[in-house]
């Protein structure tokens, strides 16, 4: 056992500030559990849309209850025998091993749940703020812990993938993410860094495609930094690369069954994906462990050119499918009426005309930083972290253009500078007080929080005539995203449901029953028959009910898709419900007719 005070002093520094950024943390874990209590956790009750932690839940279920470990079919949803969801298991895996434990803890199998979906989200925050808080560290001094939880955690917290019931991937990609670029940053003085960094990437990558320009940003990153400082950087390449390949390698055997090693799945981690990490990570691992190719600057140069070569030539050659957009295979209808009304898909431009507002709360802080790490490049010497940090940011902001999801990393990756930038400015308020300096220390304070963007957006938008508190929330609440809603539904016998896509996952998750439609990209079948069922004349509505022996429809006036479906078809059979015009061979449940969630028997064959 080492003794503390025989420990170097450099070394000592590092172990304080480690335990001093766990008890920041861990005191913002309480916080945020003391704020979610007061309100007496309503995410739980009430999923806010969050449709994929519902089917994460379901999945994992399905997994417990049985579910073949391989077998990725969702089989309650779509037509006929369902379909495959592109998820990995290595998300159900952990969730699955919590409910267990939690089971057989507590006795209930409901109360190993309600605890698993409260507490998995509120670990992947705080190991996210955690390496937050040690890559602002690294960039700055002790200075910068205060500001980087303090601004950090409710940046976190408010951009709702940390909240309670969040079961998504999302949460787990990001966190992952910000871990493999806390290990670069500290790999010059941590000699497993690197090789832990590349085991990240290989699963941000494994998780889902979504991290993929993030994995190439930092994969490119220890390229150049390879090439540029060959005798500092060559330990670091060749742990990343070897990390990265050796993690999906190991990941391809876990989720992939030998039956599909030769299926190509472009949404989903499959052969095309194993083969790059392995050229990519292998090829720069045995670049940079051969003398005769790593010598200078030039061959470095070479060699690794010649590796991108080689990776972009089977990239096109064998796998040209993956190229192209991610949804190029959906119907047009779908790409059209669903994908393009999915705010997370939409592009800057299409948030402007339509959201103008938010846009603030997506982008302000990013740019923020994007400037503080320009001019942070420009005045220091310390090239390699700071190169870096403006990498990852830097893509991460030209994914959000492209479609504004991937503001939740640049938010979160901009944490870093701001810390940085909030810890500097209180150095000089404590070194050299003064009201202006003061001043000056709030308005930093203030500009780096995320949430004082969103909350004078949001005041402005007010201010000028847009949507008030009140009508907002009144919008919310009859948007069946309420457990409560599903009552009525779970107690009735188990049937076939013909609903709208945004609440295909409640149905699932709070009842027994089938549901046609989710907005899942590989749902196809089902999406289409519920939009040609929805949007078609009732005759047509009827003969697709009766073809697929769908027993049920169930109605929710106030959810935005349905308002959106009725707008698209005025004639439609949806139309016609929402107006009070019910068919003869549809009985309404009566009992949810004035509520949220309205149900109806179809009378088959009457």
């Amino acid at each position: 056992m080492t003794d503390y005070a025989s420990v170097a002093p450099r070394q000592r520094v590092r172990l304080t500030g480690w335990r001093m950024d766990v008890c920041a943390v861990l005191c913002a874990m309480l916080a945020v559990v003391a704020f979610q209590a007061i309100q007496g956790f309503p995410t739980l009750a009430d999923s806010n849309g969050d449709n994929d932690s519902l089917l994460r839940l379901v999945e994992v279920r399905d997994l417990l209850a049985g579910q073949g470990w391989f077998d990725l079919h969702q089989y309650r949803m779509g037509t006929e025998g369902g379909f495959v969801m592109h998820w990995s298991r290595l998300v159900d895996a952990p969730i699955a091993a919590m409910i267990v434990a939690l089971t057989g803890l507590t006795g209930s199998v409901g109360m190993a749940e309600t605890i698993t979906r409260t507490a998995w989200p509120l670990l992947l925050f705080g190991l996210t703020l955690f390496f937050v808080v040690r890559s602002a560290r690294i960039l700055g001094d002790e200075s910068v812990v205060l500001p980087a939880v303090v601004v950090g955690a409710p940046t976190l917290y408010f951009i709702g993938i940390y909240q309670p019931g969040a079961l998504d991937h999302h949460n787990v990609q990001l966190m992952l993410t910000m871990a493999s670029l806390f290990l670069l940053l500290d790999a010059p003085t941590n000699r497993w860094a690197a090789l832990f960094s590349g085991v990240c990437a290989g699963l941000m990558l494994a998780v889902g495609m979504e991290t993929a320009p993030y994995v190439a940003a930092i994969g490119v990153c220890v390229a150049v930094s390879f090439i540029l400082d060959g005798r500092n950087e060559r330990k670091t390449a060749r742990d990343f690369g070897s990390g990265f390949a050796g993690v999906s390698a190991l990941a391809f055997a876990a989720t992939v069954p030998q039956s599909g090693w030769g299926q190509a799945q472009c949404d989903a981690f499959s052969i095309v994906q194993f083969v790059a990490a392995a050229l990519a990570g292998a090829g720069l691992a045995a670049i940079s462990a051969v003398e005769a190719a790593s010598r200078t600057r030039w061959r470095r140069l070479a060699a690794l050119a010649l590796l991108a070569t080689l990776l972009a030539g089977v990239m096109v050659v064998v796998f040209p499918q993956c190229l192209v957009s991610p949804y190029a295979g959906l119907d047009e209808r779908l790409r059209t009426i669903w994908l393009g009304n999915i705010t997370e898909t939409q592009s800057l431009w299409q948030i402007v005309e339509d959201d103008p507002s938010s846009v603030v709360g997506h982008y302000a802080t990013p740019l923020l930083a994007v400037v503080l790490m320009a001019s942070r490049l420009r005045r220091t010497a310390r090239r390699r972290q700071d190169g870096l940090v403006a990498a990852v940011l830097a893509m991460a902001l030209a994914v959000s253009v492209w479609q504004v999801r991937g503001s939740t990393f640049a938010i979160t990756f901009a944490l870093v500078p701001l810390a940085v930038w909030v810890g500097v400015w209180r150095e000089q308020a404590r070194l050299h007080p003064s009201p202006k300096a003061s001043l000056r220390m709030i308005a930093v304070w203030l500009m780096s929080a995320n949430i004082a963007w969103v909350c004078a957006a949001a005041a402005i938008t007010t201010l000028a005539g847009g949507k008030d508190g009140k009508a907002a929330a009144s919008t919310e609440t009859a948007s069946c995203n309420a457990r409560a809603d599903y009552d009525t539904l779970a107690r009735m016998p188990d049937a076939r449901v013909l609903a709208i896509a945004n609440i295909g996952p409640s149905i699932l998750a709070y009842s027994g029953h089938h549901a046609y439609a989710g907005l899942y990209h590989r749902n196809i079948g089902g999406n289409l028959l519920a939009l040609d069922a929805f949007t078609g004349p009732a005759s047509k509505a009827r003969a697709i009910l009766d073809a697929h022996r769908i027993g049920l429809i169930a109605l929710c006036p106030g959810n935005g898709e349905s308002r959106l479906l009725a707008k698209e078809a005025p004639h439609g059979f949806l139309a016609q419900l929402l107006a009070g015009a019910v068919p003869p061979w549809l009985e309404p449940v009566a009992e949810t007719q004035d509520k949220p969630l309205r149900l109806y028997r179809v009378r088959l064959g009457g």
